[in-house]
């Protein structure tokens, strides 16, 4: 589906992090999908996780890596051109307990998947990776839905000193079953230590249809999987990272 959406807000949440909360349809969309944002004056759409489903729209979290997201953290109080929701979202399961992790701006997908797990009564540990106390957002937001919150910074100015499989072994957390989004040297830590859950994939994309095929993966067996399409989330183990 391609809209038109209304800018409600679009402020900063930490050092070069913004939130934007759009007014759009957002009847069909999944918890770990994401849209394709035309940034006005850009030829390429850029792919932005959906972070939460509201009454009446959504909410993006992205980080200003370049020109475009610098352009698109700059607009306010306007419409812009979205294209989505796009990709396999995160399966809601019946689980006891589930422990969501994220790294970075992998944090967003993984807010709108824990909301709908306490829906049905699971209990949800979270932990957040990020590379300083500057830099780490929603934690707040985590612990306000009701999940115990665990951080880990690599430079140990906030939380565990280390990454998060540090501070899920300092805070002794079992992990029978995880929901991860985050840098791909995580996503690999992860999937070597654990063998339940699913892992959302981060990757350069163009058409966001499958159709370019520019975002391709292999699985175990060799077979090609596109992020955009057959993705970005997958059964941990299944991809090779």
């Amino acid at each position: 589906m391609i809209q038109e959406a209304r800018i409600r807000s679009n402020q900063p949440l930490c050092a070069d992090t913004f939130r934007m909360e759009l007014i759009c349809d957002s009847s069909e969309v999944q918890p770990g999908q994401f849209v394709q944002v035309q940034v006005p004056e850009f030829f390429l759409r850029r792919p932005i996780s959906i972070g939460e489903k509201t009454d009446d729209g959504i909410v993006l979290i992205y980080k200003v890596v370049g020109q475009g997201t610098k352009k698109m953290s700059e607009m306010q109080d306007q419409t812009i051109n979205i294209f989505g929701p796009l990709g396999t979202g995160f399966p809601i399961e019946q689980k006891d307990h589930v422990v969501f992790i994220g790294g970075g701006v992998g944090v967003p997908p993984l807010y709108e998947t824990a909301k709908q797990y306490l829906n049905q009564g699971t209990k949800v540990d979270v932990v957040l990776g990020f590379n300083s106390k500057e830099q780490a957002f929603y934690i707040y937001e985590f612990q306000t839905l009701g999940c115990s919150v665990s951080v880990a910074t690599m430079d140990g100015s906030l939380g565990t000193k280390g990454t998060v499989i540090d501070a899920i072994q300092e805070k002794k957390i079992s992990v029978d079953f995880l929901e991860a989004c985050g840098p791909l040297p995580m996503l690999k830590a992860l999937q070597n230590t654990y063998d339940q859950g699913y892992l959302s994939l981060e990757a350069r994309m163009a058409c966001g249809m499958g159709a370019c095929m520019g975002c391709v993966v292999k699985d175990q067996e060799g077979h090609a999987l596109r992020v955009c399409k057959d993705g970005p989330v997958f059964p941990l183990g299944k991809v090779v990272l």
